[in-house]
């Protein structure tokens, strides 16, 4: 699947309201292992392909600034409408930021999102971006992330699963690519691997893995 037909997929996921994936409360995993980040008080998160996720909620409520990057501008308008907030909407190059409060969303492809446009960021949290793509799209991807952040502290999340199994999205993403992709830039620490219970989607057995990325020569 090219980036034009990836595009379409979710686009239309959003526009059929076809939102099973998403989670109503914020990730456990999230909960339990972002302080192993050890960031500063008002660090700037990216979340990358955010959709409409409690997550970001969450990371406010810590006292983080979130920065979203999300396809659908129906799940970004769903977002701030469930907040019961109205955001400010500027127009950024061929994105819209919304924002209100601590949280900045980017409504477009991530693709287009610049270094510029981003800004700074301190760490980076990948619950359902890496394992909503394709291999071929994953690596752009991986790369396209390192370019607009310079490779700080990451908390990801992937699945790994036998693909013959199920077409995805989800896809499953093994061990040996996290490494392949993101070990010339980071350290990597596997914080916890745990069984999907009762399978993914209920057909699969899966397992979902915490993924702690540090940047090499970081603190040593």
């Amino acid at each position: 699947m090219d980036a034009a037909s990836n595009a379409v997929f979710w686009q239309e996921k959003w526009e059929r309201g076809e939102t099973g994936f998403h989670e109503a409360r914020a990730n456990p995993f999230l909960t339990r292992h972002f302080g192993a980040l050890d960031l500063p008080v008002a660090a700037r998160i990216f979340v990358p392909l955010c959709g409409m996720s409690q997550d970001m909620v969450w990371l406010a409520g810590q006292g983080y600034r979130v920065i979203g990057c999300e396809l659908s501008e129906i799940a970004v308008e769903r977002f701030f409408s469930d907040l019961g907030v109205t955001p400010d909407v500027v127009q950024v190059g061929t994105l819209r930021r919304f924002s209100a409060g601590a949280i900045s969303i980017f409504a477009g492809n991530i693709f287009d999102l610049t270094p510029d446009a981003l800004g700074p960021v301190e760490a980076i949290y990948d619950r359902a971006a890496l394992i909503a793509l394709p291999e071929d799209l994953r690596r752009a991807y991986v790369a396209h992330l390192l370019a607009l952040t310079g490779s700080v502290p990451e908390l990801l999340v992937t699945l790994a699963y036998d693909q013959s199994c199920l077409k995805g999205p989800p896809f499953s993403v093994d061990e040996g690519f996290v490494r392949e992709a993101y070990g010339e830039a980071y350290e990597i620490r596997r914080l916890e691997s745990r069984e999907v219970e009762g399978g993914l989607k209920g057909r699969c057995p899966a397992t979902e893995n915490v993924w702690q990325f540090s940047p090499l020569g970081a603190g040593s």
